[in-house]
C-alpha cells in the first residue's frame, strides 16, 4: 500500500491539478442537448473554456452566471434565473447543468433553493431538466468534480424501471478519452448487450463535423437513455471515482454494480470479459481472444525497453493507477508518483509513496528517472531535465488526436505499451534511422568509438542478456 504524503509548500508551482468545476463541466459535456453553466464569475468559465477548446480542438458550449462584486455580496439568485431563462430561450437545451464555483460557495448561495423558487415563478422552465452539483474549486480536483457531477445526474434524472435483462450501464471515468469509450462500447455490444454510457463523451467530443449547430452539446447520452439507466441489469464503472455514482444507481433502482479499478493490462480485461460473458450468457468473441494473444506478444516485445526503467508520473488518481499499474506489470519502477487528490486508488498503486502536489514536486522527484508521464503542462520540466515526456490526461493542447487515443482493453493496452517502448527506443542512439546504413569508412570509425557489446553477464536495460 502506497503512503500518501501531502506537499506542504506555501504555494503551488506549475500546478498539476485542475479544478472541480472544470471536472464537472467535463462530465456534463457528455450529455446530449445539454448546456453546462458555471455559477460564478466570467473568469472562472473563460479559463475552463480555454483548456477544453485547446484540448479537444472543438467548439465547447459553456455558459456563466457572470457574477460581479455586487451580486457576489447580495446573492446570485437574479443572475442564475436570468441565465436559465436566456439559455432556454436562445438554445432550447433539454438539460441545463449548473456547477458552483469557489466564489458562490464562499458566499453560501443556496442554489437548490434558488431553483425551487425559479420554477415556481417561471413555469416555462418546466420543460427543461436542471441538474445542480456543488463543486467548490478551493477543495478537491478535476476527478472529484467529475465524480460528483455524474452522481448528481444519477440522483436527479434516474428513476427505477422494470429490469431489461440485456442492458447494462457503463460509467466511464474522467481519465477515459472518447476513443476509450468507443472501444468499451464495442466490447460490450459484441456480447449482444445494450449499453447506456453515462456520460458519453464519445458522442459529443469525438472530433466529428456536426450536421447542424444548436449552441448546446451535439451528441452524448440522451435524456431518454439517462432515465433508461434505471432499467439496467448491472452497472460497470471504470475507475474508483465512479463508485459513488454506481452506488447511487443501486440505491435508486437496485442495480448491482462492479467497479474496475483499471482496464489496462491482461488481468483487468480478462475480468471484464468474463463478467460480460456471465451477463450475456455468450462466450468471449474470437477477436478478443486474438487481441489478448497480441497483447501478450506486445508485452514480450516491449519488456526489453520497459524492464528496469524508472518512471515519474503525475496524474489524477485513477489515471495514475491505470498507467502505473500497466508499467509495473511491464517491469518498470514507479520511482516518483504525484497526484492531485486523495483517493482509494492510491492504495492499489504498486509504489511506496504518492505525493499530493504539483509539477515542481514531479520535477524534483524525476531527476534520475528515464521517462516523465503527465499532461502538457509538464513539457517545461521534461525539457529542463532532458527527459522524454509522454503526454496523458487533461489537458494535452500541443498534440492532435486526443479524442481518438485508445488506451483501454487489450488493444488499447497494446497501444500504450508500444508508445512507451518507442519513446525509450528513441533514447538509444543506435536505433536512430540516421545512424544506418553506414558506409565502410563510417563503420570502421564507429567500431573505434563504440563500447564493446555487453557480455551475457552484463545487464541490458535492467535485464541480463541470458534472461533476455
Amino acid at each position: 500500500m502506497a503512503q500518501v504524503v501531502e506537499s506542504k509548500k506555501a504555494c503551488s508551482v506549475n500546478p498539476l491539478k485542475m479544478s472541480q468545476p472544470l471536472g464537472a463541466s467535463f462530465a456534463f459535456l457528455g450529455l446530449d442537448a445539454c448546456m453546462p453553466v458555471m455559477h460564478g464569475s466570467q473568469g472562472c468559465t473563460s479559463f475552463a473554456l480555454v483548456l477544453l477548446v485547446r484540448h479537444f480542438k472543438e467548439a465547447i458550449p459553456l455558459q456563466t452566471t457572470a457574477m460581479n462584486e455586487v451580486t457576489s455580496i447580495m446573492g446570485g439568485y437574479d443572475n442564475l434565473v436570468a441565465a436559465l431563462l436566456n439559455i432556454r430561450q436562445r438554445n432550447a437545451p433539454k438539460i441545463i447543468a449548473i456547477c458552483s464555483t469557489g466564489l458562490t460557495e464562499t458566499k453560501g448561495d443556496d442554489v437548490d433553493g434558488y431553483l425551487v423558487t425559479a420554477r415556481q415563478r417561471h413555469p416555462e422552465l418546466a420543460d427543461t431538466e436542471i441538474v445542480h452539483v456543488s463543486t467548490p474549486d478551493y477543495v478537491g480536483a478535476f476527478q472529484d468534480g467529475y465524480q460528483h457531477a455524474v452522481t448528481a445526474i444519477v440522483k436527479t434524472l434516474v428513476k427505477p424501471l422494470p429490469v431489461q435483462a440485456q442492458q447494462v450501464t457503463l460509467l466511464p471515468g474522467c481519465h477515459l478519452s472518447p476513443g476509450d469509450i468507443d472501444e468499451l462500447r464495442d466490447i460490450i455490444q459484441s456480447f449482444g448487450l445494450r449499453v447506456v454510457v453515462l456520460p458519453d463523451l464519445s458522442g459529443s467530443l469525438d472530433g466529428h463535423i456536426p450536421p447542424d449547430w444548436r449552441g448546446t452539446t451535439l451528441g452524448g447520452t440522451s435524456l431518454e437513455d439517462i432515465r433508461a439507466a434505471g432499467a439496467s441489469v448491472c452497472t460497470l464503472g471504470v475507475g474508483e471515482h465512479t463508485r459513488e455514482a454506481a452506488q447511487a444507481l443501486q440505491d435508486i433502482a437496485g442495480t448491482p454494480f462492479e467497479v474496475f479499478e483499471r482496464l489496462t493490462g491482461v488481468a483487468p480485461n480478462d475480468r471484464l470479459l468474463q463478467r460480460l460473458a456471465q451477463l450475456s450468457g455468450r462466450p468471449v468473441p474470437a477477436r478478443y481472444r486474438r487481441q489478448r494473444s497480441q497483447l501478450l506478444d506486445a508485452m514480450l516485445d516491449g519488456h526489453f525497453y520497459t524492464g528496469g526503467m524508472k518512471v515519474a508520473i503525475g496524474a489524477e488518481p485513477d489515471l495514475l493507477l491505470a498507467i502505473g499499474g500497466l508499467l509495473h506489470d511491464m517491469g518498470a519502477e514507479l520511482r516518483c508518483c504525484v497526484s492531485t487528490t486523495p483517493s482509494p486508488a492510491h492504495a492499489l498503486l504498486p509504489t511506496d509513496k504518492v505525493v499530493l502536489g504539483d509539477l515542481e514536486d514531479l520535477e524534483r522527484g524525476a531527476t534520475d528517472c528515464d521517462l516523465l508521464i503527465t499532461h502538457a503542462h509538464g513539457r517545461q520540466a521534461a525539457e529542463r531535465l532532458g527527459k522524454p515526456l509522454m503526454r496523458v490526461g487533461f489537458p494535452v493542447f500541443d498534440r492532435l488526436g486526443n479524442a481518438h487515443r485508445c488506451q483501454v482493453g487489450y488493444r488499447g493496452s497494446m497501444n500504450l505499451i508500444f508508445e512507451v517502448a518507442n519513446l525509450m527506443i528513441d533514447q538509444i542512439p543506435h536505433h536512430h534511422a540516421s545512424d544506418w546504413p553506414l558506409t565502410p569508412e563510417a563503420s570502421r570509425a564507429a567500431a573505434r568509438t563504440t563500447p564493446p557489446v555487453p557480455t551475457a553477464a552484463a545487464p541490458i536495460n535492467g535485464l541480463s542478456a541470458a534472461s533476455a
